[in-house]
C-alpha cells in the first residue's frame, strides 16, 4: 500500500538549487567566534573535552588550515538552536576544493548524502572518509530516538550520526546551517535532539488553494527548520481541492491532481516530513452537500446549516468512508485527521428539540438515553475505527470531544487542541491530559494565521510565540502548571496553522513571508524546551541571514 519509501532519482535533484547559493557563502563567510557565551543556546556538556590544535601540512585542504589565534569553539548559529555541544579547540571544518560526502550511495542514508552534497556543491563518495569530508553514517545503539544525531568535527573532517536516517538528516540541516551563519563547522561534539515529537504546519488548501509548487517551498523551509509534519486540510464548505476517482462530482475546479499529491508526498519522504489528509466530518463538508444536497442537515423547520451533513443519514457516512478508503493508499504517512469541529447541530440551545430526526437515530443506535451528542461521538468513533483499519492513526479537534454521554470518545484518537474561544463549547485542555489522553497543541491565540483577521483574530507574530509561548500553553496564554501533564510523551509537540476564511486578503507570496518568522519561532520552541538564547532581535539577525 502507498508509496516507496524513498524517492524516484528524478524527484532527487528537484529544489537543490540552493546549494550555488551556500557556495558562495561559504567562499564569502569567515569563522565566526565568540567568547564567554553559547550563541546557539547550546549547553555544555558535563563531559567537556579539551584538544590540542592540529598542526598544518603541505597540500592540506583548506577545511583543515586553523584560523589565527584559534581558542577553544563556540557552538554554531542554527535555528533551531542546538541542545548540547562539547567544545574544542581546532580549526573546525568547512569544505574545501577535494571534500566529499561520504556514505553508501546505494545506503539508507543515500538520499541525505546527495541532498547536502548538492547544497554545499560537493560530490558523493562511499569511502573511507579522509581529511576535509563529511560522511555520515547510521548508529542503531545511538541514544535520543530517530530524530537524534551526533555531530563530530575532529582532525579536519566531519561525521554525523544517528539511530536513524531522520537523525543524520537532521544533522546536515545544522551542517547547512551553520556553514551560512560562521563559514565552518564548530571543533567539539554536538548532541542534539528534538524536545517533542510532532513539530510542523497546517496548511489549509480547501478555502484558499496553494499550489503544488507553493507547498513544496515551504516544506524545503520546514525541513531546514527540522519540522516533520504538513497537515493538509483539503476538504471544507469551500473547496475540495484533491482528485477523486470515487467522488469526482465534489472536486473544485482547482485542485491538486493525484500525481502533484505523490510529488508531494515524495518530496516529504526525502525531507522526513510526513503529510497528514484531513476530511473534516461531519460538519465541514459544503463541497460535498453541494454535490449532494438530499444529505444537507436541517432542524425541525427545514432550517439549513451551512456545512453540516445529516449524520442520521448512512448515505452521509457512506461517501465520507469511501472517501477515507479512496486516499489512505495517497497518504502513506502513519496519521489522518478526522477533523470533527464544529457540528452545528451542537451549537443550538436544545438539540434535541431542533433535530428531532438525530435524536431519533441516536436512540436507536445506543438506547433510550441516547442524545444528539452520543450520535455525533459515535460518528467519531466509527471514523477512528475506520482509519485504523486503514493503518492510520486518528487525530481529532479537542471541540469533537464531548462528557457526560452514554458513548464516550475512542481513548485513542490524539486531540488537536486548538480553541479557547468563548464563543465555543470548548472544554479546557487539562480536562483532556487528566482523562489520559495525547494532545497536539494548535493553540489559536499564538498559532493560528486567519486570513482576513476574521472574528477577533489578529495575524499571530514569531516574537510573541518565541517570548511568550510553549508548548505547556495550549489555551490562552497560561501555560499548565503541573509539569507531569505536559512532557513530551503527553503534549506531543504543534503546528502552526494557515486558514483561508478570507482568501482574497493575502496573496500567497504574502502568506509566505507572513508565515516566516513564527515558523522558525515556533521551530526553536518545540526542539528545545529551553529558554530561547537570543534575543528576539538576534534571533531575526540570525533567521535573515540563515534565509529560513
Amino acid at each position: 500500500m502507498g508509496l516507496p519509501l524513498r524517492a524516484t532519482k528524478a524527484a532527487r535533484v528537484r529544489g537543490l538549487a540552493a546549494g550555488a547559493a551556500v557556495t558562495l557563502v561559504l567562499t564569502s563567510l569567515g569563522c565566526q567566534t565568540e567568547t564567554g557565551r553559547h550563541p546557539s543556546g547550546a549547553r555544555p556538556s558535563a563531559h567537556t573535552a579539551t584538544a590540542t590544535s592540529a598542526t598544518t601540512s603541505p597540500g592540506r585542504s583548506p577545511s583543515a588550515v586553523p584560523p589565527r589565534g584559534a581558542a577553544a569553539s563556540a557552538p554554531p548559529r542554527t535555528i533551531p538552536s542546538v541542545r548540547d555541544f562539547t567544545p574544542a579547540s581546532g580549526p573546525g571544518w568547512r569544505p574545501g576544493s577535494g571534500s566529499r560526502v561520504v556514505a553508501d550511495p546505494r545506503g539508507p542514508l543515500g538520499d541525505e548524502a546527495r541532498m547536502i552534497a548538492a547544497e554545499l556543491g560537493l560530490r558523493t563518495a562511499s569511502g573511507p572518509a579522509r581529511r576535509g569530508d563529511l560522511s555520515l553514517a547510521l548508529a542503531p545503539g545511538q541514544s535520543g530516538g530517530r530524530e537524534a544525531y551526533t555531530l563530530t568535527v575532529r582532525d579536519g573532517r566531519a561525521r554525523i550520526t544517528g539511530p536513524a536516517d531522520a537523525g543524520v538528516f537532521y544533522g546536515t540541516r545544522t551542517v547547512k546551517q551553520a556553514l551560512r551563519s560562521g563559514g565552518r563547522l564548530p571543533e567539539g561534539v554536538i548532541h542534539d535532539r528534538p524536545g517533542r515529537p510532532q513539530r510542523g504546519l497546517n496548511l489549509d488548501i480547501a478555502r484558499k488553494f496553494f499550489t503544488a509548487g507553493w507547498i513544496e517551498a515551504r516544506m524545503r523551509q520546514m525541513a531546514d527548520l527540522k519540522l516533520n509534519q504538513l497537515a493538509l486540510h483539503f476538504s471544507d464548505d469551500q473547496g475540495f481541492r484533491i482528485q477523486s476517482s470515487s467522488h469526482p462530482e465534489i472536486v473544485s475546479p482547482q485542485h491538486l491532481t493525484k500525481a502533484q499529491v505523490r510529488q508531494i508526498v515524495a518530496l516529504g519522504q526525502r525531507l522526513h516530513i510526513t503529510v497528514i489528509p484531513e476530511i473534516d466530518s461531519p460538519g465541514h463538508l459544503g463541497a460535498v452537500i453541494k454535490a449532494h444536497p438530499q444529505l444537507q442537515l436541517r432542524n425541525a423547520g427545514g432550517t439549513t446549516f451551512q456545512g453540516s451533513v445529516d449524520i442520521s443519514k448512512p448515505a452521509a457516512a457512506r461517501i465520507v468512508d469511501q472517501l477515507m478508503r479512496e486516499y489512505a493508499p495517497l497518504f502513506p504517512g502513519k496519521w489522518w485527521h478526522l477533523g470533527a469541529d464544529e457540528y452545528l447541530a451542537l451549537t443550538v440551545k436544545d438539540p434535541q428539540a431542533s433535530f428531532p430526526g438525530l435524536a431519533a437515530a441516536a436512540k436507536r443506535k445506543y438506547g433510550p438515553s441516547a442524545r444528539v451528542q452520543d450520535l455525533v461521538t459515535g460518528w467519531l468513533n466509527d471514523r477512528a475505527r475506520l482509519a485504523r483499519q486503514l493503518g492510520k492513526q486518528p487525530k481529532a479537534w479537542n471541540d469533537g470531544f464531548f462528557t457526560g454521554g452514554v458513548v464516550n470518545p475512542d481513548k485513542n484518537i490524539e486531540v488537536e487542541y486548538w480553541t479557547g474561544r468563548l464563543k465555543e463549547t470548548a472544554r479546557q485542555p487539562l480536562e483532556y491530559l487528566r482523562e489520559g489522553r495525547k494532545v497536539v497543541n494548535l493553540n489559536d491565540a499564538y498559532l493560528y494565521y486567519v486570513l482576513g483577521e476574521p472574528g477577533g483574530f489578529t495575524y499571530p507574530t514569531g516574537e510573541r510565540i518565541y517570548d511568550e509561548w510553549s508548548p505547556a500553553v495550549l489555551r490562552g496564554s497560561t501555560p499548565i502548571a503541573d509539569k507531569s501533564l505536559t512532557g513530551p510523551n503527553r503534549v506531543l509537540g504543534a503546528r502552526f496553522a494557515i486558514w483561508g476564511d478570507h482568501p482574497e486578503a493575502q496573496t500567497p507570496a504574502q502568506v509566505a513571508q507572513g508565515i516566516r518568522l513564527p515558523l522558525a519561532a515556533l521551530a526553536q520552541r518545540v526542539w528545545d524546551p529551553g529558554k530561547p538564547p537570543l534575543s528576539w532581535s538576534e534571533f531575526t539577525r540570525l533567521a535573515e541571514r540563515l534565509g529560513v
